[in-house]
């Protein structure tokens, strides 16, 4: 199941894009019908995005992407899902530059911003894609193809009732694991002690990875956040501990 989005430059309808579920028998995290902030850009940012954005940045869409096309070069891609407004993205990419990193959010003002940065510090690897991380696994990125996945501080949809709503499942896992090429990784952050007993709980449910545990001194990709976001750094006032994962696809 899927939808053709046909909207302005960097548009999205209202409320959450269509969903695909995979009747598998595996959890996956379900959408429900919460409406995102839509947020607004200042007059700077809007004429950036209307220049760059064809350039580097994509909507959800059923089309493949072609990362050598996209990025004008091979090269190993790491995706980063809930990439907010960006700190982490702009400050790891410089320290991996032989790798194309493709960030994917719902909320076009974070993602203003993160073009806003990229395009001031004149960094060449990053390129963005607005839509459910969710549904750009499934849809737009080819099987066995990633280096990496991060998914730094997602939302831990505290209420018992909405933890169907939380992007680490047993489907999702399983979807990571298929986008991964062999030894690949797949980096989780969090601050919500809720939410890492959930993790913890799931480390070992998908036999296509590895729990290779934290710290991880021979990963293959860059697991060094370099700064913290700020969610992290509201979690850090609060005294909230950093939890960490680190899986390889086999």
């Amino acid at each position: 199941m899927s939808t053709n989005l046909e909207h302005p430059i960097g548009e999205l309808p209202h409320g959450r894009p269509q969903q695909t579920i995979v009747d598998d028998g595996r959890d996956y995290p379900r959408l429900g019908t919460v409406s995102f902030r839509r947020g607004t850009l200042t007059p700077r940012q809007q004429e950036l995005w209307d220049e760059k954005w064809p350039t580097y940045g994509r909507i959800l869409d059923d089309d493949v992407i072609s990362v050598e096309d996209w990025f004008h070069r091979p090269g190993p891609t790491i995706l980063e899902i809930g990439s907010g407004t960006g700190t982490s993205t702009v400050a790891m990419a410089p320290h991996e530059p032989n790798a194309n990193i493709i960030a994917v959010d719902l909320y076009k003002p974070g993602l203003a911003k993160l073009l806003g940065a990229f395009i001031r510090e004149e960094i060449e690897n990053i390129r963005m894609i607005r839509g459910d991380g969710v549904e750009v696994l499934h849809r737009m990125i080819p099987p066995a193809s990633l280096a990496g996945v991060r998914i730094f501080f997602p939302d831990p949809w505290p209420k018992a009732r909405h933890h169907k709503r939380r992007i680490i499942q047993s489907g999702t896992l399983h979807l990571i694991a298929s986008r991964l090429r062999p030894g690949g990784v797949v980096h989780v952050a969090t601050d919500h002690a809720g939410y890492a007993e959930w993790i913890d709980e799931r480390v070992n449910v998908e036999p296509d990875l590895e729990y290779m545990g934290w710290p991880w001194d021979e990963a293959p990709i860059l697991t060094d956040r370099q700064l913290t976001t700020k969610f992290e750094n509201r979690g850090l006032k609060m005294d909230h501990t950093i939890r960490e994962y680190l899986w390889r696809r086999k």
